[in-house]
């Protein structure tokens, strides 16, 4: 098994510092520290634009573990839908022109005013369909990230990484699964699932941790080791099928980390990642 101190398998989901920083003071503060990747979110890219992103990220040495996020797919309309596939495709290209390990995606919840949740499931494997044939040219891996099912409503339908790996029997090609612990921790089948991605179609680990107490189940996520997740025990199951790439910190915490310190926040990243993970 890998040595779990080793720096070289951290990244930082951008989200972990995105509230006091621009995306130029966390890529800086990101290489300082020596922590070899990273993961912007496309809203940071916008803030300085691809090209800046890309230039930045290419001085300092880093490595791009994924960009966040396309996906949200399900729309009320065919326009809808047509308009949601053209931002997909936007985001693609910001994921190929930053050569990230893949594009994760959320894939989105119902419609407004919506009853109809298996219409938006279709419509969330045939626009991953229509994205894995767009990103075959570049070789881009597509992740599904499925959400816990708190969020089926509004931001996935896809809860389950059963359900993100039926659609990737289904579509087939360079589409897999980001496994983040903060949604799967508490599925009993989540060994059996990882076992089913294998190695070929685990594109992304996720890191963070479930607060026993949560105040808010969007933007109070733990930094790894206070919560109630066996991080370390997910991270054995990923890697016994031969998952060799990131762990990568992604922390929403508006009233606690959002608000450290950069330096200290990476710090403990490194420090937790060492300890707990």
């Amino acid at each position: 098994m890998p040595d779990i101190s080793d720096i070289s398998r951290l990244s930082i989901n951008l989200a972990t510092v995105r509230e006091r920083y621009k995306i130029t003071e966390a890529l800086d503060a990101v290489a300082r520290h020596g922590i070899p990747a990273v993961a912007p979110w496309r809203d940071q890219i916008a803030q300085i634009g691809l090209k800046a992103t890309r230039q930045h990220i290419h001085k300092l040495g880093l490595k791009v573990s994924g960009v966040c996020r396309g996906g949200m797919f399900p729309a009320r309309d065919k326009a809808g839908f047509a308009a949601n596939l053209a931002d997909n495709a936007r985001a693609l290209e910001e994921a190929i022109e930053l050569e990230a390990d893949c594009l994760v995606l959320v894939v989105g919840g119902m419609p407004e005013g919506s009853r109809d949740l298996q219409g938006a499931r279709q419509q969330v494997q045939d626009g991953i369909a229509w994205l894995v044939e767009k990103a075959k040219p570049s070789g881009t891996r597509i992740a599904i990230e499925p959400l816990h099912p708190m969020y089926c409503a509004d931001r996935s339908v896809v809860n389950t990484m059963a359900q993100a790996l039926d659609i990737c029997d289904a579509v087939g090609g360079t589409v897999g699964v980001a496994c983040d612990v903060y949604h799967v921790w508490w599925d009993p089948n989540l060994r059996e699932q990882i076992a089913r991605a294998g190695a070929s179609r685990l594109h992304a680990f996720h890191i963070c941790d479930w607060l026993r107490n949560t105040k808010d189940l969007l933007l109070d996520r733990g930094m790894m080791g206070d919560g109630v997740i066996d991080i370390r025990q997910i991270r054995t199951w990923v890697e016994a099928e031969g998952y060799v790439k990131f762990h990568e910190v992604e922390i929403f915490s508006k009233d606690d980390w959002w608000k450290r310190d950069i330096d200290d926040v990476l710090a403990t990243c490194i420090q937790r990642h060492r300890d707990c993970c």
